[in-house]
């Protein structure tokens, strides 16, 4: 089957992405949440035609996209968590964290976009994280947990 997406879907495409995928994904979860349409002649024509007028304006989100992530150059980010023995948090570190700690140091991103190597940490220490300010302005970034001063 395939569709144009509306929206971002993880792991399948961007928005306005001509994808093919099977019949029951399609059918059962893309077309009913609204996150794609059918590909028809006409709506494939229509989205050219989109594409087209948007072109431009892709430009200056890319600038804008670069910019923040030009930001995180040189950003040293501490998480303080609570922990205890042998360097084990109480609870983890998500990716919700690091948009918190990264917004207090003026970068705002969703937290959806933010891709923690090895997801939740769950012991102190130096990490990586992959973020994703737009489709083609990907930046990675370093962080360190630390245990919570008492």
């Amino acid at each position: 089957m395939e569709l144009i997406l509306k929206k971002d879907v993880e792991n399948l495409g961007f928005t306005d992405d001509i994808v093919t995928v099977k019949n029951g994904y399609g059918r059962n979860f893309l077309l009913p949440q609204g996150l794609a349409v059918l590909a028809t002649p006409s709506t494939k024509k229509v989205l050219a035609e989109t594409l087209k007028q948007r072109a431009f304006k892709e430009k200056k989100i890319i600038g804008d996209a670069q910019k923040e992530a030009a930001k995180l150059n040189g950003l040293e980010i501490k998480i303080a968590s609570k922990s205890g023995e042998g360097n084990k948090l109480f609870g983890s570190v998500s990716n919700a964290n690091l948009a918190a700690a990264l917004e207090s140091n003026g970068v705002t991103i969703d937290k959806k976009y933010i891709t923690i190597a090895g997801g939740l940490i769950k012991r102190t220490g130096q990490y990586d994280a992959k973020i994703r300010f737009h489709r083609d302005v990907v930046s990675s970034i370093s962080f360190e947990v630390v245990a919570e001063k008492k």
